[in-house]
């Protein structure tokens, strides 16, 4: 199986029952989860994708912080470089700051987005102890709040490439709550460089529903094509599907 479409299907469950969805820049995966989420729910989900013109209300990035901090947005994807076992998120680089060995792109915006926001979804195209780390080399955001710090938002799952997890905030733990095919909880422990709760019975992350592969290759795959045609293609089925992308 096109193992893009499986990460798909795994976010779009994800977003049942949100009304208003948000995906930033260099997104393919998660803006076709939105998009595959809007199609299942008839619409009802409403879908902004940055950079897109058609499918996106904003005009710039100010009127996705105003969306975010009057409550109107309630699910949004962050793919950080470095998340820890509090969901602290690191978007800056690698090294001690502000000497830094490696220097990602920044925040833009993520601080706020995740403050705000109710359902954060964080998505690793990955699952390698070098990017789910003990701790961030920097705090782009924090991922628990002290209790006299209004924060509407925050991480609530975390999706990889080998497994699913949820976020508990008043713990500040995450939880394993799938595996997906061809992984084990054994290869997950393995390479995940933080501590999380084990459930004594792990399930399996399930295979996509027929009407999701459908739905992918015959509207989302032309939905995604504005932003990303060769990653659409791939989707659609004329290109390599094993073809990584973030």
């Amino acid at each position: 199986m096109n193992e893009d479409a499986f990460l798909i299907c795994t976010l779009a469950r994800l977003l049942r029952g949100r009304s208003h969805v948000a995906v930033g820049a260099n997104s393919p995966i998660p803006g076709s989860a939105a998009l595959l989420a809007q199609a299942l729910s008839g619409g009802a989900t409403r879908v902004e994708i940055l950079g897109s013109r058609k499918y996106s209300t904003f005009s710039g990035l100010a009127d996705l912080y105003d969306c975010a901090c009057t409550g109107r947005l309630d699910a949004f994807f962050l793919s950080p470089g470095q998340i820890d076992g509090r969901a602290n998120i690191n978007m800056i680089g690698i090294g001690p700051y502000p000497r830094l060995d490696v220097r990602w792109p920044g925040g833009h915006g993520s601080p706020l987005l995740y403050m705000m926001i109710p359902n954060i979804i964080l998505f690793r195209p990955d699952h390698r102890r070098r990017t789910l780390v003990s701790r961030v080399d920097f705090i782009t955001a924090p991922g628990v709040s002290a209790p006299n710090v209004y924060r509407p938002g925050g991480p609530t799952a975390l999706v990889t490439t080998m497994a699913g997890f949820s976020f508990d905030r008043e713990c500040a733990r995450f939880r394993l709550e799938s595996v997906h095919p061809g992984h084990t909880v054994d290869s997950v422990v393995e390479n995940t460089g933080f501590k999380f709760d084990l459930p004594q019975s792990v399930p399996i992350t399930p295979n996509p529903e027929p009407i999701m592969l459908n739905l992918i290759s015959d509207t989302v795959s032309h939905q995604i094509a504005e932003l990303y045609p060769k990653f659409a293609a791939a989707l659609a089925g004329n290109a390599d599907p094993r073809r990584r992308s973030a």
